[in-house]
């Protein structure tokens, strides 16, 4: 589903992302790791087309990412998303299967689906500026799951939310794996990675520092978390 061959984007003098390669196998739950500023989020923008890479390949179903046909069945949902106040959930999802190009009976029963199934059912009339971070989090994930995506990318998605929220969208998650779904996930929270994800990359300063499934990456007693700052500090 996903394939990054040398991947290397520069801005200047520094290296956001150097040389790295891994993929992401269909209906794999995988993992991107790393601490702030290691370069997780620039391979997310390169595989949306957000910022073109410096040199290497990335690719989608097969696809160049500089492809819009490489997108169509992509859902994404940013770390720092945000409705506008003066929309209500519901009106946001319509927002998006507008332009998704889905018709008006579509549509609604689209929208009708997703606020069951992020559990929003209720407060769906309520405009955006009342609502939560949890409650953002939610709408932000339904619209990115509108349409069916066949492989949905996520940064951070339980930022800012209880542990009951952390919980209940980590259950959603793994309906959606169960279901076939190809789940990119860029995340902090290892310990609900190490319980929901099949494999993970971690990376660190632009470079790849391992790439296998978890239960290869934590053994001999060592969690995920014990890895990781095993990697990063060197």
């Amino acid at each position: 589903m996903i394939e990054l061959t040398s991947a290397t984007k520069h801005y200047d003098t520094l290296a956001a992302v150097e040389d790295v390669s891994f993929s992401v196998k269909t209906g794999e739950y995988f993992a991107l790791l790393g601490p702030n500023g290691a370069g997780k989020t620039t391979i997310v923008r390169m595989l949306l087309d957000f910022t073109r890479p410096t040199s290497g390949r990335l690719s989608i179903g097969g696809l160049p990412s500089t492809q819009a046909a490489a997108r169509l069945g992509v859902g994404y949902l940013p770390e720092n998303f945000h409705i506008q106040p003066y929309l209500s959930g519901r009106q946001y999802l319509e927002r998006c299967a507008d332009l998704l190009g889905m018709g008006r009976s579509e549509a609604t029963d689209e929208c009708r689906r997703m606020i069951e199934l992020i559990g929003m059912q209720g407060r769906e009339h309520s405009l955006a500026g009342t609502y939560s971070k949890g409650m953002l989090q939610r709408f932000g994930l339904g619209g990115a799951l509108l349409g069916h995506p066949k492989l949905l990318i996520l940064d951070e998605p339980t930022s800012g939310l209880d542990p009951i929220g952390i919980r209940e969208i980590r259950l959603l998650l793994e309906t959606l794996k169960k279901d076939g779904m190809t789940i990119l996930l860029n995340s902090h929270l290892l310990s609900e990675v190490e319980k929901i994800c099949d494999s993970a990359a971690i990376i660190n300063q632009g470079r790849l520092l391992v790439k296998d499934t978890i239960s290869s990456i934590a053994t001999d007693g060592d969690t995920l978390e014990d890895v990781f700052i095993r990697l990063v500090r060197g």
